[in-house]
């Protein structure tokens, strides 16, 4: 059974909303994306495109090609970040089928849409760090996410393995979670609404798609060891930077993995107290960290506001903060990517121990 969130008669949730809708009548702007994501969107597109040509049929020396594969995983997060997830949420356009094409990405780049949007937008956007409900800090058993887990001994490492860990996401997503999930019909204990011919259809047809670019042509262009070492240097860089910027969002020493009431089922928190419970802002002051995370750093903003896009999460942080400070409700920041990391190491260590 999923837990349920109060409804308070004076409701922080209600407030917050009615003031950003406020901002945006004022400054007469749109929630979607600007010019400026636009731009950006194609920058990342060109230099995929433009990076894996030259890997792929041009053959660089080790040299220039370990540092290329290093980029493509970056430029592949970074796309993730920027194109993909602003799309997912219907974010990035004012026009629907902008959002569509720009969250069908994720297909091209190895995951599945209708699985993406199940896991990440409708249940861990709902019950962020509700252990049981949030497939994303389930990683069991390799690591301890939650004081309700089970703790085996080599726990008490994690703090060490998690660099290895988090690097095999991609890997995993792409080869293994995806299709468990598609054969479970599940994700986590929630079951997955019923799937169209068409959504079949695409999980199948992208699924060889992507393993064609990513596979395919670059075993038949270089030879399999080349494609093996630089897709493996490949897929870690990808899948480390994705899962360590969730990891610093939701997985710190100040955030909390609240618990619902056993006999009611409810949550002790209004759903937007519940968010700003769990979940944390880092670097929201450098405009590079953003520019490549999608605005990712300013998560307490995305999970309040997931259909604003992230170009707008520095002016509507401001609002968020006056109000979390009138209604007495903490704000949990890191104001460095470094202090967040620390942070993070220091809760796998304290998970890792208890």
């Amino acid at each position: 059974m999923t837990p349920k969130f109060i409804t308070p008669p004076r409701s922080f949730h209600t407030e917050l909303k009615k003031r950003v809708r406020q901002y945006f009548e004022e400054v007469g702007k749109s929630t979607t994306g600007d010019y400026n994501l636009f731009i950006k969107a194609i920058i990342l597109m060109v230099a995929f495109v433009l990076v894996y040509i030259h890997l792929v049929f041009f053959t660089p020396s080790v040299i220039w090609a370990i540092p290329e594969c290093i980029l493509l995983g970056g430029i592949v997060a970074a796309i993730g970040f920027n194109v993909m997830h602003d799309g997912a949420h219907g974010s990035f356009s004012k026009h629907k089928w902008v959002n569509i094409l720009a969250a069908f990405s994720l297909n091209i780049l190895g995951g599945n849409s209708f699985m993406w949007n199940m896991k990440h937008n409708v249940i861990h956007h709902s019950y962020t760090n509700v252990d049981g409900v949030d497939d994303d800090i389930d990683i069991q058993p390799w690591m301890r996410m939650s004081t309700t887990q089970k703790k085996y001994g080599f726990h008490k490492y994690q703090h060490w393995y998690f660099w290895l860990l988090y690097s095999m996401l991609y890997l995993f997503w792409i080869f293994v979670l995806d299709f468990q999930k598609y054969f479970r019909k599940k994700i986590g204990n929630i079951p997955l609404k019923k799937m169209k011919w068409n959504d079949h259809l695409v999980f199948w047809g992208f699924k060889a798609v992507h393993y064609f670019i990513f596979i395919g042509i670059p075993v038949y262009k270089v030879g399999f060891i080349d494609w093996l070492v630089g897709f493996i240097i490949f897929a870690a860089v990808a899948g480390f930077v994705l899962s360590i910027v969730f990891q610093l969002a939701h997985t710190v020493e100040h955030t909390s993995f609240p618990v619902a009431d056993k006999s009611s089922g409810k949550m002790e928190d209004e759903w937007a107290i519940h968010q700003l419970k769990t979940t944390a802002d880092f670097a929201t002051k450098s405009k590079w960290v953003s520019w490549l995370l999608g605005g990712l750093n300013f998560q307490i903003e995305h999970h309040l506001f997931p259909k604003i896009s992230h170009v707008h999460y520095p002016a509507i942080s401001r609002i968020i903060k006056s109000t979390c400070l009138e209604y007495g409700v903490v704000y949990i920041e890191y104001k460095r990517v470094h202090t967040a990391l620390f942070s993070h190491i220091s809760f796998l260590k304290q998970m890792g121990r208890k």
